[in-house]
């Protein structure tokens, strides 16, 4: 299981650090990044617009001077709206995950909407704009040497188990198993992963208390309320089957990242420890895997 721990990474959300508008309180970059090297995480995503300095150089410099790798990053696009061209956005970013050496983009079907607690309905007209937006935007990012993956995530247009079916069977992207939004989206990570593993080349692990994932499910609480309430867990202490998962996808030969990536809300600057407790429980978790 050490080839796995050399393809753990961390995730800036892990320490409440979202695009989100509103999300929670924001730590700086260097507890983040130091906190991470701290528990023997060697490489990061690099988190939402403005965390990372925008220029190449700059931000591979601020990764180096922590003795962190680049993985990749999160990109909400919007690929459904036939009036909106995302290549110019995708474009946007290149040059710094080029620049810092990533490899991945994780493209999430954003809705145009500001956070993940409402999203609209798209119809066969939207889902065909989307499915070709999905395959031009993986096209072009290949043409500059990253592969895209498509991330299913609440409150997007991508977020039940129909809608990524449905984006698996009408396009070519390749897929993000984010272990925490398909269960919350009523997906079976572990499931999905048996069916579909040579369509994955990036994962995010999550664990997730599916008491909350019911709440959010019913309607009695939003997205944001069940994470600030606890939702996701460190991995091993909730109820997704991650060791299966990691299984899984060793067994059939994966090679790519493993991102230990713990939706977190912050009220205030933590006292104690704080975020990185339950990162390096997760990290833990994932050492004993063997």
């Amino acid at each position: 299981m050490s080839g796995v721990l050399a393809r753990v990474a961390g995730a800036p959300i892990s320490w409440g650090v979202c695009e989100v508008p509103g999300w929670g309180h924001q730590l700086g970059v260097d507890r983040v990044l130091s906190e991470m090297r701290g528990i023997g995480l060697r490489a990061t995503e690099f988190g939402p617009d403005g965390f990372l300095p925008d220029d190449p150089a700059a931000k591979a410099a601020v990764l180096e001077s922590h003795e962190l790798a680049a993985v990749g990053g999160f990109l909400p696009l919007v690929l459904h709206d036939p009036d909106h061209d995302p290549l110019p956005g995708l474009d946007r970013v290149l040059d710094g995950f080029l620049g810092a050496g990533a490899q991945v983009v994780v493209l999430a079907a954003a809705t145009g909407l500001t956070g993940y607690d409402r999203r609209p309905e798209l119809d066969d007209a939207d889902w065909k704009v989307l499915l070709n937006g999905l395959d031009r935007a993986a096209e072009h990012a290949a043409s500059r040497g990253l592969r895209a993956s498509l991330h299913p995530h609440v409150g997007t247009v991508v977020e039940t188990g129909d809608e990524v079916t449905r984006v698996l069977e009408g396009s070519d992207v390749a897929l993000c198993v984010d272990t925490g939004h398909l269960m919350v989206g009523g997906t079976d990570p572990a499931v999905l992963t048996r069916d579909v593993t040579d369509r994955v080349v990036h994962a995010h692990l999550k664990d997730v208390d599916a008491t909350w994932v019911g709440k959010v499910r019913a309607g009695e609480v939003t997205y944001t309320d069940a994470v600030r309430g606890g939702m996701y867990r460190p991995l091993g202490q909730g109820d997704v089957d991650i060791a299966g998962i990691v299984a899984t996808l060793e067994g059939a030969g994966y090679q790519g990242w493993y991102v230990v990536e713990q939706d977190t809300v912050l009220d205030g600057e933590p006292a104690g420890e704080g975020p990185v407790a339950d990162v390096r429980a997760s990290v833990t978790y994932l050492a004993g895997l063997g």
